[in-house]
């Protein structure tokens, strides 16, 4: 066990995300249950990874990161559109509802309503973040934690 986060880390952390506005868009403070990442795994951007490094136990971080360093920027690749016959069996869409739709490759991606008009739908895959200064507050709980993955939500 390391007294500081490294480049190949596994953390347990506390972390608050805020937007610009200050509304709090995602915290595990909420209901108490730690995240678990390990930095060098890719899950984690660059920027976030090197506020991180450094850290001890107990240590504190306050920083906000830009679109393209936190959830990324928004791709208009990443915006398509359906016809309503594509969602008889998902039931009516409503705005901003998030949907999981199958991908290519099978897997589920889920995507936000962003338009109805007509018989067009208008599906956005981008994180729901993306395109946004995100503002982080994070407590270091563990480093190199003896615990399973199950016991903690990982993020990212």
């Amino acid at each position: 066990m390391s007294d500081s986060v490294q480049s190949n880390s596994a953390v347990l952390v506390h972390f608050t995300l805020k937007l610009a506005d200050g509304s709090t868009a995602e915290s595990t403070r909420n209901n108490a249950k730690p995240a678990l990442f390990r930095l060098g795994d890719g899950s984690l951007s660059p920027a976030l990874e090197n506020h991180l490094i450094g850290l001890s136990v107990g240590g504190k971080a306050a920083f906000a990161l830009e679109a393209q360093d936190a959830f990324g920027s928004i791709s208009p690749d990443l915006i398509q559109y359906f016809s309503r016959r594509d969602f008889v069996d998902a039931g009516e869409p409503e705005i901003g509802a998030i949907m999981l739709f199958s991908g290519m490759d099978g897997n589920e991606m889920p995507g936000v309503i962003r338009e109805i008009s007509g018989d067009s739908i208008t599906v956005d895959f981008n994180h729901p973040l993306a395109g946004q200064t995100i503002h982080f507050d994070i407590d270091v709980l563990e480093i190199d934690p003896h615990l399973e993955m199950s016991n903690a939500d990982p993020v990212g």
